[in-house]
């Protein structure tokens, strides 16, 4: 089945570029011109990947994209003429899974697309193929089942999580009370293009942590190393269902 690509943005001669070119790739493509088109395309064609602009008339990209993230995954690429930093930084922490600046090569837009559906991709086969006998993991006030990619509270509240968010608090989880490094980081999130000074990783934790209540004295889940990384700083039991 082909991949559905939304693409959100006020250039209509842009708009139709990169449907040309992601239709001839393979790709089916649908079309807004602004949020409150996005909207309705997002509820009635459920795309598979959403190729998103931030300023728009009528609603900007990363306002939506933030109002998205409270009820849906997935994934989201950014567009936009901001090259700085701190934007990309900004569309980084209202949950895009990538950002890329006008202007861009199709080429190289297509590799982030396949990189970006690749991840998603994986993380619905390991949550299929998940076994009921798998294990579960309890730290703090949560429940984490990795091969069903969910995380939720005690009182079975479910926690929304990117897929690169999913796999960092993994593997934070696996190495509970270890730091993990930056470049660790990079390798479980499958950032391949991440270098030492791209403050992407750090955004990714910051993140994270918004979304994971601290423990009771009001410490952090997610502790800094300075210079080192990143630790869980809570004590983690694993269990299977049928044992507690």
């Amino acid at each position: 089945m082909k991949a559905k690509l939304l693409v959100v943005d006020d250039d209509k001669a842009l708009r139709e570029t990169l449907a040309d070119f992601f239709e001839l790739e393979g790709y089916l493509v649908i079309q807004a011109a602004n949020v409150v088109e996005a909207r309705a395309r997002l509820t009635d064609s459920d795309p598979d990947l959403l190729l998103l602009d931030i300023n728009m008339p009528g609603g900007d990209g990363l306002t939506f994209a933030s109002q998205m993230r409270a009820y849906s995954a997935t994934p989201i690429i950014i567009l936009s003429g901001k090259g700085e930093t701190i934007d990309r930084v900004v569309g980084l922490e209202v949950g895009a899974d990538d950002y890329v600046a006008k202007p861009f090569e199709l080429r190289e837009l297509l590799a982030r697309v396949r990189a970006v559906l690749r991840r998603a991709k994986s993380a619905t086969v390991v949550a299929a193929n998940s076994s009921p006998n798998e294990r579960h993991a309890r730290f703090g006030t949560y429940v984490l089942t990795p091969g069903r990619r969910r995380i939720a509270t005690d009182a079975g509240e479910t926690i929304e999580l990117t897929g690169a968010e999913f796999n960092l608090l993994v593997a934070l989880v696996d190495r509970a009370n270890r730091v993990l490094s930056r470049d660790a980081i990079a390798d479980v999130t499958h950032k391949d293009d991440w270098e030492g000074f791209d403050r992407s990783i750090d955004t990714l934790v910051s993140r994270l942590r918004r979304k994971l209540a601290p423990h009771s004295d009001g410490t952090g889940l997610i502790q800094t190393v300075r210079g080192e990384g990143y630790v869980l700083a809570a004590d983690v039991k694993w269990f299977s269902p049928a044992v507690r």
